[in-house]
């Protein structure tokens, strides 16, 4: 909706607010001890809408507008591909090894997109097209993308830190310009979670030393 008035701003950084969110979720359902099959497929659901179907009407409307339905298809093609790859993951998920993934996963892919049309503007415009089309190909390839689970950063840390960096950079570039609401909710959900993650390691290693 927000990309439809134009708002693309606040558009991005509520994808950056469902990547944090997606990088809880399963942490806090073990947590509480309420971890399901109805939830991983909501889960699912609601990773189609967030990192598909939202970071494509951006790309709509900045730029495939332009062609008319044929812009509407090709916008399309986004969360069509990254339901392929939900689905191929899911049934997988037993099999699949922790160390990688196979195909860029959908969080990722829409966090890229999403970084890549805010942009869009100062970049040539042919580079939104390709990277939109590599994006789509390589969620349903066979590639095998690095994990990184045990490098000690927050999941997918480097796209939200350059979303908020953008946010901030905008805002103190333009003193006119309005802080888009959202950042209110972002910046202390993504400090609290930068916490949680630290903690949550620094447990680990205080648990294998003591044993």
């Amino acid at each position: 909706m927000y990309s439809a008035q134009g708002d693309y701003k606040n558009a991005a950084i509520l994808i950056l607010i469902g990547m944090m969110l997606d990088s809880m979720d399963g942490r806090i359902a073990r947590m509480l001890n309420v971890e399901s099959d109805f939830g991983k497929e909501l889960d699912s659901l609601a990773d189609i809408v967030t990192f598909g179907v939202a970071p494509a009407m951006m790309a709509y409307y900045t730029y495939f507008s332009t062609y008319g339905v044929a812009g509407m298809a090709i916008a399309g093609l986004f969360p069509l591909f990254g339901a392929f790859r939900l689905a191929r993951f899911n049934i997988n998920a037993v099999k699949s090894s922790k160390s990688y993934f196979t195909g860029v996963p959908i969080t990722a892919g829409g966090g890229l997109l999403t970084l890549l049309t805010l942009f869009h503007v100062k970049m040539p415009e042919i580079i939104l097209p390709i990277a939109f089309f590599m994006i789509c190909v390589l969620m349903v390839s066979s590639v095998k993308i690095p994990s990184l689970k045990d490098i000690p950063l927050p999941k997918y840390g480097i796209i939200i830190t350059l979303f908020l960096g953008y946010a901030i950079y905008t805002v103190f570039k333009n003193e006119h310009y309005r802080i888009p609401y959202f950042i209110y909710v972002a910046i202390p959900l993504y400090v609290a979670f930068i916490g949680y993650q630290l903690v949550r390691k620094k447990r680990k290693r205080n648990t294998k030393l003591g044993s």
